[in-house]
């Protein structure tokens, strides 16, 4: 467990507190810092569960922005990575679709480019990378429920704000 970074929640006065080994309960849902490493392991999700460090998911990011190959070796097939990141649904949420795998830009709303694919996590983390721009971007915040936070929604603007050609 030392390897896991320190999660947070928020508080009773605004601020937040790092979750300690404590079971946290949410209406049927229940929860630990250091699931799935410890505890009943009876939440079993093909999307849920996921533990990296941020280099490795950085690689996992240039994979899929590499078309499926990276250092040389090929590791998902250029097909596949296009079915994951065209959108298959349509419409969801005005400006989005979903791909197999990702949620997908499909029209323009702020900063940023069509076709720019992405997804979050648990804990307020995100990334999404924009093929356009050759670009990868990740945000581990490490907390739940994210309360009244904004910095996944002020991520993209903040990332695509710092760019210098």
């Amino acid at each position: 467990m030392k390897r896991l970074a320190a999660v947070y929640a928020p508080d009773s006065t605004g601020g937040i507190r790092p979750l300690g080994d404590e079971r946290v309960v949410e209406g049927s849902f229940v929860y630990t810092a250091t699931h799935p490493f410890e505890g009943a392991k009876k939440y079993y999700s093909g999307g849920g569960g996921l533990c990296s460090t941020v280099s490795d998911y950085a690689r996992f990011c240039q994979m899929l922005l590499n078309g499926g190959e990276l250092d040389g070796v090929r590791l998902l097939g250029r097909k596949t990575i296009e079915l994951m990141t065209t959108d298959q649904v349509g419409n969801l949420l005005n400006n989005s679709g979903f791909g197999l795998g990702f949620g997908i830009v499909t029209k323009l709303r702020e900063l940023g480019s069509i076709g720019i694919y992405s997804w979050g996590g648990f804990w307020y983390t995100t990334f999404f990378i924009d093929p356009v721009e050759d670009l990868i971007a990740i945000c581990m915040a490490q907390l739940h429920p994210d309360g009244a936070a904004t910095l996944n929604s002020r991520f993209g603007i903040l990332t695509y704000q710092a760019v210098v050609d």
